[in-house]
């Protein structure tokens, strides 16, 4: 199904800052300075910072709140060798995390021992089980990252049982913070530390290097960690700017040229070689779904034992494991896909629906977040995704630009018994006795926020670029865009708007299904003019409108990104088409 899309310039951008950029920058094409300042830059000093990221630029951990607490608490268990638990989730993000602090104490020879729930018996976040398993290994501290923001129970238990708690957390705490010894979250409204998107893996990064601080060690020693925090800023769609974006850049650089075992076999296995994974994207749809495979269909201890491990002959049967897992994975979200589309289908005839819950007490937990995914993307509707897990109805929610679902399940808390997450994702359990009273509560919540334009996607654009002119899209012009990555939410790959094509050739349709696009554009006035290639992923259905391009010689308008297209060895630049259509005259 092909969306119908609303293109909106990008702005309101100050055409002063775009004209200063293009000098200072020695005659840079306008199409890249309005990018730039459309990214909030707007001198030379910007710039450099931009093109550059700098770990120098990074903040001090210790300027977080509660950092300076868990940081002594972590170096007199390092300092007098007390064993620690470290709590994780069973996401990229949480089992990464995991991975980066276990490993951390251990080369520092503390007895560290990790726990991560299970999906389906603990569920999401800290759990008294997890708690009793840090008594048993004799860890009288306990760190949990990316989850606790919310436990106030667990943490209370913590209490009781004699255990120091350290929480660090990256979701949206309540009004009031668990009980714990510290607890470090950037979204505290107490905080102001300067940048509040890290994720859980990051939040252990920063109370490594505080760590390190604290014991007078060497604080480039942090900086081995920067492959982990490659793989989940990508795969945890956090924004790209600020330290995220220093971290992605230094953490993709890393993980090209990284000696972890666990990565090297994960790699192996799924036949990618490791210098290829140049932007986000490649570990969003290579490594972060092999990862995260362990957690939605087995147990996800085994992503971090695979990423501890000290050798290749440990981590090849790990890999392995998880690759056959991510199989099994595609498989079941291909069918549980099928069956959400007719739900949804249903539903959208039946009660023209803001927004889409729907419920199959045999779906798999593991791939409903997933799933929903897809769902938001074909019906561009918020979305949740129910299944019973044991007597309770789980929940995975998400957003579409402009709805905070976050919000929307706090307008609906009183028939929900849990909920927690971020602006575009969302976890939630409820009473099976209560799906139809949510339905109809989540459903208003949305409207309330919804507008005729959220309800139609729009593609945000960042300039127009005339095809006309001669070396518009040069080798300068590609290098300098290169660098604008790594690319992700807030720091979106360009977007350029085109006017005046004619379309050359026969375009047609490729891959399965007819589901892509090629075909090659030039400016109509240069018939001369070398033309350029353009792929059109999942715009199979456009074919009739070049081909009526054509036939009616009316110009073509075009959306497009820019992208290396690697054949046989040879690299050439090609238009990623967003979308077309006929100009009117």
């Amino acid at each position: 199904m092909s969306m119908t899309y609303r293109w909106i310039p990008r702005g309101p951008d100050d055409p002063e800052h775009t004209r200063h950029l293009q000098e200072a920058l020695n005659d840079l094409p306008h199409p890249l300075a309005r990018s730039l300042a459309l990214r909030g830059i707007t001198d030379l000093d910007d710039a450099r910072h931009f093109f550059r990221a700098d770990r120098a630029d990074l903040h001090d951990p210790l300027g977080m709140a509660d950092m300076p607490t868990a940081a002594d608490r972590l170096a007199r268990a390092i300092d007098t060798g007390e064993p620690v638990l470290v709590y994780g989730d069973y996401d990229v993000d949480g089992t990464t995390a995991a991975t980066l602090l276990t490993d951390f104490l251990r080369r520092r020879g503390v007895n560290a021992s990790f726990f991560i729930p299970d999906r389906y018996e603990d569920g999401y976040g800290l759990c008294k089980r997890g708690l009793n398993a840090a008594q048993e290994r004799g860890a009288g501290l306990v760190v949990a990252l990316d989850c606790g923001i919310t436990a106030h129970e667990e943490a209370e238990y913590a209490r009781e049982q004699g255990l120091d708690l350290i929480i660090c957390d990256h979701h949206t705490p309540k009004d009031t913070l668990p009980g714990a010894l510290a607890v470090v979250d950037p979204k505290r409204e107490d905080d102001d530390y300067p940048f509040t998107e890290l994720t859980g893996c990051g939040l252990g990064f920063k109370l490594v290097q505080a760590t390190l601080a604290r014991r007078d060690e060497d604080p480039a020693a942090a900086f081995d960690y920067l492959d982990l925090l490659g793989v989940a800023t990508a795969s945890d769609i956090v924004p790209l700017e600020g330290e995220n974006r220093i971290l992605m850049a230094e953490g993709l650089r890393a993980l090209q040229q990284t000696d972890r075992p666990g990565f090297r076999a994960l790699a192996d296995a799924a036949g990618l070689d490791l210098p290829d994974i140049t932007s986000t994207g490649k570990i969003v749809f290579t490594i972060g779904p092999r990862i995260n495979a362990a957690g939605r269909m087995a147990h996800a201890s085994t992503a971090v034992e695979l990423l501890l491990s000290d050798d290749y002959a440990t981590a090849e049967p790990l890999a392995a494991e998880l690759e056959s897992l991510n199989r099994e994975r595609r498989e079941l979200d291909d069918a549980t896909e099928e069956a959400a589309v007719e739900k949804a289908e249903r539903q959208i005839t039946s009660r023209s629906p803001h927004a889409l819950v729907l419920y199959d007490p045999n779906w798999h937990l593991g791939v409903i977040g997933i799933v929903a995914s897809s769902i938001v993307e074909r019906f561009h509707k918020p979305t949740i995704m129910l299944t019973r897990n044991g007597d309770e109805i789980k929940g995975s929610a998400r957003s579409i630009e402009g709805i905070n679902i976050y919000n929307a399940l706090a307008d609906c808390e009183d028939v929900l018994t849990q909920f927690g997450g971020h602006d575009h994702a969302a976890g939630l359990s409820l009473t099976e006795n209560q799906i139809d009273a949510f339905r109809d509560r989540f459903d208003a919540a949305v409207g309330e926020r919804v507008t005729p334009e959220l309800l139609r996607p729009s593609l945000k654009v960042d300039a127009e670029i005339d095809l006309s002119v001669i070396g518009t899209i040069d080798d300068r012009f590609w290098a300098v865009l290169r660098q604008f990555g790594p690319f992700g939410p807030a720091n979106p790959t360009p977007v350029f708007h085109a006017r005046e094509l004619a379309v050359v050739g026969s375009p047609r349709t490729v891959g399965s299904n007819d589901k892509h696009l090629k075909f090659k554009v030039r400016h109509r006035d240069q018939p001369d003019a070398r033309p350029f290639d353009v792929i059109g992923f999942n715009m199979g259905e456009k074919l009739s409108v070049l081909k009526e391009s054509q036939r009616e010689g009316q110009p073509l308008e075009l959306l497009f990104s820019l992208e290396d297209n690697t054949w046989n060895g040879r690299t050439t630049l090609q238009l990623k088409a967003r979308d077309l259509r006929l100009e009117s005259e």
